[in-house]
């Protein structure tokens, strides 16, 4: 029965609006390969290095500008003429880093070809021995220590070698290689005496190195004084001659100074390589380096560590000296005959990243500063003192990496940058009962 009333449907509610639809965070893309790439090549350690030598040049460039007389004589009148002081900077700088190529590197104004490429074997003589010495330095800070003791390791390797060599007598060949093992045992000797005293005692590598130095130097130079070293019937504190047995041979005839030391230098580099790549002590040494307190966790003995890394140190450095005596200074040594190799050394070892062959490329440079200076020196009147700042600013240079990076916007490998994520979208209300957006009207 009706009570007069119409059943009429109920008007379907509004569909209420259930939470927003969670949405996943947008995928942060990674950097590309070649871009992470490109920043580790370009804000690298060979790339820090290149540019350190570079940024030198120009300080140098500038120094050189600075102190030339003509360039004075232009700034003199350079609001009337400024093109007349910009010529004399280039004509000074240029100048002088053309002889300094010439004197290192290659001379076309010499008549013939001999002449022209005699610098380039000058500068592979002075960096004979940079090279081994800083190898001998690379691989003590390749272990954590510092060696620069190179000045007494090289000294008490030259008067052992020396000494065999105008003592012994014996055949070509046979004499050449016992002056040099008698050199490489003395400058191990020397410097295992600091790794020696490190690792029993504690005693701090730097100052035990540095009074072996002034022990080393005190004890060559009364040792040229007394008939264990001195040249016979001669005051000058100067030993005598080597037999020409014992001498390293030319490598391209009398007219250049190159010898068989620069081949012993390119197979220490061999062997420096091989040890810290490919063998199980150059891992223990690395890894001494790196962390002394998980290698001795790990079961490595720290104290031998130190002990055979400075041994090796020592005889690669002594190998310096060795070259010396058994090279130019066949004739006779004195107790300077390192003319701070064994400080040059340092800086070597720090522009090649404490790398072999990096520190082979370092010696060629700092060898071919060596070879140009002299020859800079003589052509341009441009003081050798100038050679020495650029070598002092490399330094400096490659102690600031954040500074090279500032001065050529270099990205830092170490720190990549993180890349911004995209705005996640906004969540759209939906409705519950019909599953699709709601939007404001």
């Amino acid at each position: 029965m009706s009570d007069g009333t119409q059943n009429t449907p109920a008007p379907a509610a509004a569909a209420p609006v259930g939470p927003a639809t969670p949405t996943a965070p947008p995928a942060v893309e990674p950097p590309s390969r070649w871009r992470t790439t490109f920043n580790e090549i370009i804000g690298g350690s060979v790339m820090i290095s290149i540019l350190a030598v570079v940024l030198a040049l120009i300080a140098g460039g500038i120094l050189i500008a600075i102190t030339d007389e003509n360039v004075q004589k232009a700034a003199g009148y350079f609001f009337a003429r400024p093109g007349d002081t910009l010529a004399e900077i280039w004509k000074a700088a240029s100048g002088a880093y053309v002889a300094l190529f010439q004197g290192a590197v290659f001379n076309p104004n010499r008549p013939q070809f001999l002449d022209q490429i005699k610098p380039i074997t000058e500068t592979l003589s002075f960096a004979t021995p940079l090279i081994v010495a800083g190898l001998g330095v690379g691989l003590a800070f390749r272990v954590g220590m510092f060696n620069i003791g190179g000045r007494g390791q090289m000294l008490i390797a030259a008067a052992c070698a020396g000494w065999v060599g105008f003592t012994l007598h014996l055949p070509w060949g046979l004499h050449m290689v016992v002056a040099v093992i008698a050199g490489l045992i003395g400058g191990g000797i020397w410097g295992g005496i600091a790794g020696f005293l490190k690792a029993r005692t504690g005693a701090h590598e730097v100052i035990v190195t540095i009074m072996l130095n002034y022990v080393a130097f005190y004890l060559v130079s009364y040792l040229l004084r007394t008939p264990i070293l001195q040249a016979p019937g001669s005051n000058n504190p100067k030993s005598p001659a080597l037999d020409s047995t014992a001498v390293f041979p030319d490598l391209f005839g009398p007219q250049f100074n190159l010898n068989f030391g620069f081949i012993l230098v390119i197979a220490a580099t061999f062997f420096v390589w091989w040890l810290l790549n490919r063998s199980s002590l150059g891992f223990k040494f690395r890894a001494v380096g790196i962390n002394p307190n998980a290698a001795r966790v790990a079961g490595i003995n720290v104290k031998n560590m130190y002990v055979y890394a400075m041994v090796i140190s020592g005889a690669l450095i002594g190998l310096a000296g060795v070259s010396q005596v058994l090279g130019p200074l066949s004739s006779g040594f004195s107790s300077g005959l390192d003319a701070g190799i064994g400080f040059d050394a340092i800086t070597v070892a720090l522009l090649g990243r404490s790398k072999p062959w990096g520190i082979f490329i370092a010696g060629i440079l700092f060898g071919a500063f060596k070879a140009g200076g002299f020859a800079m020196q003589a052509s341009q009147g441009i003081p050798i003192d100038i050679v020495l700042v650029v070598q002092s600013l490399i330094v400096l240079f490659i102690a600031a990496p954040p500074l090279i990076r500032t001065v050529f916007r270099l990205p830092d490998p170490s720190k990549p940058k993180k890349p911004k994520a995209p705005k996640a979208p906004t969540a759209t209300p939906v409705s519950a009962s019909t599953g699709e957006a709601v939007t404001a009207k």
